[in-house]
């Protein structure tokens, strides 16, 4: 009898504690460091595409970004602390050091509603290095939105095929500005086997324009087992602000170790402002070496152009040569 007892009390125990485990949920931290040294081979200082408040400042050594992730899933909902600091964060965030910050609920496996502000859908790069193969950014990253605030719903209908509508702010619109005249935007994407198709219509900022449109095409294919081309391809258009932009950028990269890939970005972009067309070309060779499964180190070998004097941090400039060395630490 004494055994039966014993035995049901373990039983019990092993059962509390399973429910205890599960009803704990899920935490999970991570995050990433950079740091950069950067040169030019003008006569002045700056650096294109480097993601900070002062691009024109950018010389010698400097910090990036330094970001912590706290994640938090339990049953069917979760949230998700993206916590960013430093001059790339100051550059992109929109709400202090809050670069994301949103919860989710999965209605089914195939559903799920997202509430909160979550970096952009639009486009090829994203806001943290790591995430990116070159460490300066294109001008279509830069002109796009960098992160929205609102709410969205993610349909998985396959392993190939999604959709997505948003409803959010306009994203030029911070925490701290309010949105006192509702300019928001409408969000759609639909992906189809890694490639994906964006559309945002509504308002950038307050009090602004409410016509604006952006169209954006990323994607990429293997073309080979080490060869990969990836594609960025954008349009934004407001007849009421009479501005806009287009352009494309291509992602060339081979894999040749673990350790070593090297990549090339040619990107061709134009700016539209009064019906003004300016136009700027930029090519970045990239080699992207991994120390460890944590420290990747990027060297970038940029060659911006413009005969219309639109490259950023050179205003008074048709071309620049720059070169840009960065740390990036994951964990």
């Amino acid at each position: 009898m004494k055994k039966i007892i014993l035995t049901l009390l373990v039983a019990s125990s092993l059962v509390i504690n399973a429910q205890e485990k599960e009803d704990a949920g899920t935490f999970t931290l991570s995050g990433t460091v950079d740091v950069y040294g950067t040169t030019n081979f003008t006569k002045n200082a700056g650096t294109p595409g480097i993601l900070i408040a002062s691009p024109e400042n950018a010389n010698a050594f400097g910090l990036g970004f330094a970001n912590t992730v706290f994640a938090y899933e339990k049953g069917k909902a979760g949230v998700v602390a993206d916590i960013a600091f430093g001059p790339r964060a100051d550059d992109a965030n929109m709400a202090g050091a809050i670069n994301q910050l949103y919860a989710y609920y999965k209605v089914s496996d195939k559903l799920t509603l997202t509430a909160g502000q979550f970096n952009t859908f639009l486009g090829y790069e994203v806001i943290n290095p790591t995430a990116n193969f070159n460490y300066t950014v294109s001008y279509l990253f830069n002109a796009g939105p960098f992160s929205h605030t609102g709410i969205k719903a993610d349909y998985a209908v396959s392993e190939d095929l999604s959709f997505m509508l948003a409803l959010t702010n306009g994203h030029g619109i911070s925490s701290a500005d309010g949105n006192l005249t509702d300019d928001t935007q409408l969000g759609a994407q639909i992906g189809y086997k890694g490639q994906y198709l964006n559309f945002v219509s509504g308002a950038v900022s307050a009090g602004g324009a409410k016509d604006w449109m952006f169209l954006d095409y990323t994607g990429g294919f293997d073309l080979t087992d080490s060869f990969y081309v990836g594609i960025n391809a954008a349009y934004a258009n407001s007849n009421d602000a009479d501005e806009g932009y287009q352009g494309v950028a291509l992602y060339l990269q081979n894999t040749f170790s673990e350790t070593f890939a090297l990549g090339l970005r040619p990107e061709f972009f134009t700016s539209t402002s009064g019906g003004v067309d300016s136009s700027v070309t930029a090519f970045t060779l990239t080699s992207n070496v991994n120390l460890t499964s944590n420290l990747k180190f990027i060297t970038d070998l940029r060659f911006d152009s413009s005969d219309d004097y639109i490259i950023e941090a050179f205003p008074t400039d048709k071309s620049t040569s720059t070169l840009t060395m960065a740390a990036v630490y994951s964990f």
